[in-house]
């Protein structure tokens, strides 16, 4: 049974950092993507950005190009996302989720999800 257990959401100011870690059990962690999503109040659900299961290929969302990066440990079955100069409107619940194969359909949701870590930045 596919488990994926997020971590390391909180609140911060406008321009700082959190990291965000998924601990993935249940399944052969190294051939499945990843990504992360996330759903703020009101509105839908977007995907963050995607890593493929080596690791190499990484997709973001032009909302967190350059300020976001993702990054997998398959010897640790643990996916990561590292949030840089955040603001007010990255605040949402973060989602990590998981699909086997490629990432090449990423953004339109994936097989199996966690049940979130609330990130929360003030102004």
């Amino acid at each position: 049974q596919v488990q994926l257990v997020e971590s390391g959401g909180g609140s911060v100011q406008a321009g700082g950092s959190l990291r965000l870690s998924c601990a993935a059990s249940g399944y052969t962690y190294s051939s499945y993507c990843m990504g992360w999503f996330r759903q703020a109040p009101g509105k839908e659900r977007e995907g963050v950005a995607a890593i493929d299961s080596d690791g190499i290929t990484t997709s973001y969302a032009d909302s967190v190009k350059g300020r976001f990066t993702i990054s997998r440990d398959n010897a640790k079955n643990t996916l990561y996302l590292v949030m840089d100069s955040l603001k007010p409107e990255d605040t949402a619940m973060y989602y990590c989720a998981a699909d086997p194969g490629s990432c090449a359909l990423w953004e339109y949701g994936m097989d199996h999800w966690g049940k979130g870590t609330l990130v929360t930045i003030s102004s």
